[in-house]
């Protein structure tokens, strides 16, 4: 479900226009349009809408041409406004870079007045709608697929409120029909996939060949749950080497996925029954769930001060944007942690896989780290809050020096001593 699809002409993508899960339309005058009239400004002019993000446009674009190399998630259905991006930077761009909010740097930048924060960031790549068919080649069809295969992980918004001015492309809402569409043509396309390799590998199992047998089991099971209409996260791996050769296989429907349930701004802190009938349809599936108010994500989104995001927070009652928790939990969805590098020059994050030991959290700062790995100097970070510099935990004898076979902790601040 495409969110521009009922758009016409040749005018830009809006938050009114959306035919799915993809966001509300705006009715009245909202909170932001008030925010904006109090500061002079019209609300509705679409040049100083330009003007405003124009810079911003710039800066994003240079932005993911420097970071092609990080975290990957595509998005089936995401907002344009839900990142805070406006529906026009992201047509243009295609994907986007998102920091990932953390108070440690801000709480680290107080005590070692940096020259910069340079936070952790994933990217998210908006991915066009989806049609029954796809896998045959309808719609947008391999594109579409190819597009979810080059990504990490799969966040799927559904639309989970009513409204009767936001229309639906398949004229009610039914956001189980709507993760099941998408759900089933991955699923086609992964037992193509899985067939062509038992082809294959049967009669190299056939002759004895024992790695064979492996991955030919493998397989015959992801067919019975692939023909059952599960998908292949819902099979349990035993062992190691079947994690190895599941990755190797890139099927489509292994990945990781969060569903995001968008609501209306009534239903963003408990849910709603769409919101229910999400989660008993996800419950077998090793799958979150995360829920947000698109249209009041796109409001605060335009709100120019952290001050006036939180004081609109505060009047709907919520502690946190659904757009921070929405970044976060992308975060964590690939088991991705952060250390921090913090000094004069920056503060700043480093993402690496959880588990990740020292010498490979060091090649995440450069290769030549890992290569000539000595040692890691490392600071807890309430050790350093508590004490307030490196000089001071040096002194209370809290700075740990730790070899190859550490295994660095989220929130560890780094300094690493290598030699090539």
């Amino acid at each position: 479900n495409h969110p521009h699809r009922a758009r016409s002409g040749g005018q830009p993508p809006s938050a009114a226009a959306r035919s799915d899960g993809g966001g509300q339309g705006y009715q009245g005058q909202s909170d932001v349009h008030l925010y904006r009239q109090q500061r002079g400004r019209n609300p509705n002019d679409q040049l100083w809408k330009l003007e405003r993000f124009a810079p911003r446009m710039e800066r994003i674009v240079d932005d993911i041409k420097k970071r092609r190399h990080g975290s990957h998630f595509g998005a089936p259905g995401l907002a344009g406004w839900i990142a805070g991006i406006p529906a026009l930077e992201r047509k243009l761009l295609g994907s986007f870079s998102i920091n990932v909010p953390d108070e440690r740097l801000n709480k680290l930048a107080e005590l070692v007045n940096p020259g910069r924060i340079v936070p952790a960031t994933v990217e998210i790549v908006d991915i066009a709608g989806l049609v029954k068919g796809a896998s045959k080649g309808e719609g947008l069809g391999n594109k579409f697929l190819a597009n979810i295969r080059e990504t990490d992980a799969i966040i799927h918004v559904l639309r989970c409120f009513d409204d009767e001015n936001v229309t639906h492309v398949d004229g009610s809402v039914n956001p189980i029909r709507d993760k099941e569409i998408i759900d089933t043509e991955l699923q086609i396309k992964d037992l193509e996939s899985v067939e062509l390799r038992l082809q294959k590998i049967q009669k190299q199992a056939a002759a004895g060949d024992k790695n064979a047998k492996v991955v030919c089991n493998l397989l015959l099971r992801y067919k019975e749950a692939l023909l059952q209409g599960k998908s292949a996260r819902t099979v349990a791996l035993e062992s190691k080497e079947e994690e190895k050769i599941s990755q190797e296989l890139f099927l489509l429907t292994s990945k990781p996925v969060l569903y995001v349930c968008n609501v209306d701004e009534g239903s963003a802190i408990n849910g709603n029954k769409y919101v229910d009938m999400v989660r008993d349809a996800i419950k077998d599936e090793n799958a979150q769930l995360l829920v947000i108010a698109a249209k009041t994500e796109s409001e605060i989104a335009e709100l120019d001060s952290y001050e006036d995001r939180q004081m609109f927070l505060e009047e709907i009652g919520l502690e946190e944007s659904g757009v921070s928790k929405l970044i976060k939990s992308a975060y964590t969805l690939l088991d991705l942690q952060t250390f921090i590098t913090a000094g004069p020059m920056e503060v700043k994050a480093w993402t690496y896989r959880k588990g990740w030991k020292a010498p490979q959290c060091a090649g995440v700062i450069h290769t030549d780290f890992e290569k000539g790995f000595i040692r890691a100097e490392v600071i807890k970070y309430d050790d350093y809050v508590e004490l307030g510099s490196e000089a001071a935990v040096k002194e209370a004898g809290k700075l740990g020096v730790e070899g190859k076979e550490y295994v660095v902790q989220d929130g560890d601040i780094m300094h690493f001593r290598f030699n090539v």
